[in-house]
């Protein structure tokens, strides 16, 4: 394992191991979210208190998980990149960054959106729309400070820096329906919790999320591999590449 993982850590060997990888999870992602979509979307049944609108939760909460999970993935790679000085590691950390700001921005204007008609407001200072707010902030921050130095090792140790003090924020996030009084209802899906809602309800969700994971790999990979041949084109093996058309 260590040995693929190593191997997984050159560029090279990264591009040409991922190849494989690629179009199976973007078929997931695309069958997951689909079938997620369709099944929660028209054929769950309605909330006894919320109606309709609850059904928000199928957006909300796979990309308030995604905004979250990539952050601290963000982190991790971060912590490679200082301490072992693997640039495929920020590379990677470089490409996550945009999408987990946009999935942030997703689960709070979705939270918005359902807040309405649940607590007849957009917006409430709560602990945990604030935190999540706070999460977006630091996205920003990230990528900004990529940008905000002349070299680009720089620019990426700053936000290396950023990504793993900010982390901090990701237990505040989660627990802060548990640590302050909230508005904020607690976890409606849970994988090491029995799930509240009806099987009918949950699964369409399950797959949401599922979905929405294959669809941040497929991304991040994507990019990755699209940032290892812009940063590697002196390289031999990137030019062989490109005369072959690949």
């Amino acid at each position: 394992m260590w040995a693929f993982l190593h191997k997984l850590g050159s560029p090279k060997e990264f591009y040409a191991i991922t190849a494989r990888w690629l179009t199976p999870l973007w078929l997931a992602a695309v069958a997951l979210i689909l079938a997620g979509g369709v099944w929660g979307l028209a054929f769950a049944p309605a909330d006894y208190q919320q109606g309709n609108s609850f059904r928000i939760i199928y957006v909300h909460v796979p990309a308030a998980f995604l905004a979250q999970s990539i952050f601290v993935a963000m982190a991790a790679a971060g912590l490679v990149f200082m301490v072992w000085k693997i640039k495929l590691a920020d590379m990677a950390a470089a490409m996550m960054a945009p999408l987990g700001a946009g999935m942030t921005f997703v689960a709070l204007f979705s939270g918005a959106v359902w807040g309405v008609p649940t607590w007849g407001t957009w917006w409430q200072w709560d602990a945990r729309l604030t935190s999540m707010l706070i999460l977006f902030f630091l996205y920003i921050g990230v990528i900004a400070l990529r940008g905000a130095f002349v070299s680009r090792e720089g620019g990426a140790r700053a936000a290396s820096v950023l990504a793993m003090v900010g982390v901090i924020n990701i237990p505040i996030i989660k627990f802060s329906v548990d640590w302050w009084y909230t508005l904020h209802q607690p976890a409606s899906f849970s994988i090491t919790e029995k799930p509240a809602m009806p099987a009918e309800m949950w699964l369409p969700l399950l797959l949401m999320v599922l979905g929405f994971y294959a669809f941040f790999i497929a991304v991040t990979l994507t990019r990755t591999r699209s940032e290892i041949l812009r940063r590697e084109s002196s390289k031999r093996w990137v030019r062989a590449l490109v005369e072959e058309g690949r």
